[in-house]
């Protein structure tokens, strides 16, 4: 469902900076993008500083159906054709303050993302409750960045 949502994100941010006139303009969408990614103040993410590096050396390629007025997420589809990277960039899962029950509803493709992005391996893990187990155990590890 959420494919490609640090992309969005980031386009979204982007086509914010942008007046109507200058989002149809490909010099000042290279150089809203620019200025985003480069931006010290922006707080930006980890995940987020990822997609500056896959976009930075391909800023005409976006720039290009940008300004077409594609939305955020066909602009995001069309440059994932050239770096298939791009929509593999998700946010993390939020697991503070979860409950066992709703770490449980999470598929197992989700706890075992969650384990990888706390470093964490889950030797013998076979079933999908070693997974949850293995999640709460390491709740002390989870971060917004890595």
């Amino acid at each position: 469902a959420n494919e490609c949502e640090v992309c969005i994100k980031v386009m979204d941010d982007v086509r914010e900076t942008l007046s109507k006139a200058d989002s149809r303009k490909k010099p000042e969408i290279e150089k809203a993008l620019g200025a985003y990614c480069a931006d010290p103040d922006a707080k930006l993410t980890a995940r987020e500083r990822k997609i500056c590096y896959y976009v930075s050396p391909i800023k005409r390629d976006v720039a290009q159906p940008f300004s077409l007025g594609m939305t955020s997420l066909k602009v995001c589809e069309r440059i994932n054709k050239s770096n298939p990277e791009i929509c593999t960039v998700k946010f993390p899962v939020k697991t503070d303050k979860m409950e066992k029950k709703d770490i449980s509803k999470l598929r197992v493709k989700q706890l075992k993302q969650i384990l990888a992005d706390r470093g964490v391996e889950c030797k013998g893990c076979l079933e999908k409750e070693d997974f949850v187990k293995r999640v709460q155990e390491t709740e002390h590890l989870s971060t917004d960045e890595f």
